[in-house]
């Protein structure tokens, strides 16, 4: 087994840093150094809660960027923080894990990539289902052949009751630190669809409405994408309404069939109705249908090795750029071409 030789930083205490650092300290290269929070009692209950005695606790960023022990950082801190938190790391010689959604704006998107890609470290950024069971078994079955390649496919993020589970909606709900619908959660979708259809895609045509008042963006929003080669994308995203979380993806191939984890294909000639198959689904409340381990298993693979890390910040911007033009298309009524400069 390799010695543990990155340190990582964490910057933001929250539910999904707890997965990151089981993640890190379970990894053979890395250990946990640096713990950063605005509030020093989240940092130090979250040393005492992995066993991380030898982990330093900072209020400020720039000093955790400081410690010459931290290798890695991880960001995990509200939204509005990513890209500056981002750009800072890459300029500090700091490979960079960006939680979702990795910039707010266009103009800090275009930013962080260039610090990244300026400084020359790696980078990931956590559309974690990538490492998902049913995802990797969708996966598989395009690139098996029993679709044929997909022509159409349309991933949705659905979710309501915010209010009722989760507890950042003080922030997340409000523009400066959530964003919009796709950037607070739907971007999981855009990212799913890029990720069962590669291709460039270069029209979007979107629109959007705010009918409960939940949010102060748009909560609902649906966008029709068109691929450079004539295939169909849709992408939805709600976060209104009474309705429990639900991941959905029809995908459909001249061969084949996805719907859920219910499929049909040519393969099997002789079936006469919907084959199932049982798998851990984007949607279930366990924290396993996001595979952190996965995630930050690839990213160290990418830095030991100098393999391909997917999605990178490179890949990530196509994502978020479909986002923005979007919000545009939404705004003013009409199609936005891609890609966006």
């Amino acid at each position: 087994m390799a010695e543990k030789r990155f340190g990582v930083g964490v910057a933001g205490i929250s539910w999904v840093s707890h997965e990151h650092i089981k993640a890190f300290e379970k990894n053979p290269y890395t250990h946990v150094v640096a713990l950063q929070s605005a509030s020093l009692d989240n940092a130090r209950a979250a040393r005492e809660r992995h066993g991380l005695a030898d982990a330093e606790v900072y209020t400020d960023y720039e000093q955790m960027l400081a410690d010459p022990r931290v290798d890695i950082v991880t960001i995990c801190s509200t939204n509005e923080k990513h890209a500056r938190q981002g750009i800072l790391a890459a300029q500090a010689g700091k490979h960079v894990l960006v939680e979702k959604p990795i910039a707010l704006t266009l103009e800090d998107l275009y930013a962080l990539q260039k610090a990244i890609n300026d400084a020359g470290v790696k980078s990931i950024v956590s559309f974690v289902l990538h490492w998902n069971p049913y995802f990797e078994s969708i996966k598989a079955f395009i690139e098996g052949g029993a679709m044929g390649r997909p022509f159409y496919g349309e991933v949705d993020y659905f979710s309501g009751n915010w209010e009722k589970w989760y507890a950042g909606l003080h922030w997340v709900r409000t523009k400066e630190r959530g964003g919009s619908a796709y950037l607070a959660a739907g971007c999981h979708a855009i990212d799913g669809l890029r990720f069962f259809m590669p291709g460039e895609i270069t029209e979007v045509f979107a629109l959007s409405g705010n009918f409960t008042g939940l949010m102060e963006w748009d909560a609902t929003i649906c966008s029709l994408l068109r691929y450079e080669d004539g295939r169909i994308g849709k992408v939805a995203c709600v976060l209104e309404g009474n309705n429990k979380y639900w991941f959905n993806v029809r995908l459909h191939g001249p061969d084949g069939t996805v719907v859920g984890n219910k499929f049909r294909t040519n393969l099997l000639p002789g079936t006469t109705t919907w084959a199932e198959f049982e798998t851990i689904m984007p949607d279930t409340p366990e924290v396993s249908h996001h595979p952190f381990q996965g995630e930050i298993d690839h990213f160290l693979n990418g830095i030991v090795n100098n393999a391909p890390i997917n999605p990178d910040v490179n890949d990530a911007v196509k994502t978020h750029e479909i986002i923005f033009a979007a919000e545009q298309s939404a705004r003013e009524g009409r199609p936005v071409k891609l890609p966006l400069r």
